[in-house]
Parts: C-alpha cells; sequence; structure tokens
C-alpha cells in the first residue's frame, strides 16, 4: 500500500487527508487514481519526505504527499 497525505487546501480540494491506495509502478501511474483528479498540475510532490516529479518510482510501504506551490519573500 502506498499512504497519500494531503496538505493546506488540498485537503478540502481532494477530500481527504490521509489515503491508503494500492501500490502502482510510478508517482505518475498514482496520480491518474480517480480520487486525484482533482490536483492542480503545478503541486508540489514528495515521496518519503524528498520532492520528486511523476516519473519517480514507487514501492510498497512509501508515503506520498501532495503539497500546494508556496511563495513568498
Amino acid at each position: 500500500m502506498i499512504t497519500v497525505k494531503c496538505f493546506a487546501r488540498y485537503r478540502a480540494l481532494l477530500g481527504f487527508s490521509e489515503l491508503e491506495l494500492a501500490a502502482v509502478p510510478t508517482l505518475g501511474d498514482l496520480l491518474q487514481e480517480p480520487r486525484l483528479e482533482r490536483l492542480p498540475p503545478d503541486a508540489l510532490l514528495a515521496v518519503n519526505q524528498s520532492f520528486a516529479d511523476r516519473t519517480t518510482p514507487l514501492a510498497d510501504g512509501d508515503e506520498v504527499a501532495l503539497m500546494p506551490p508556496v511563495s513568498g519573500g
């Protein structure tokens, strides 16, 4: 299983703060899950607390974080 955690406004947008999904080969594959379809394309993605992109491989037991982009000075 892959644990998906949503942060900030993505909790309300996607309707959950944490979700368990079946393991898939890559982060891009995971993002095809219908419950994640409303995730904006500019979302920050992390796997096991390291920033990642959609080509990042996943393994059973990984944790994926979905975070809105941040800005500031």
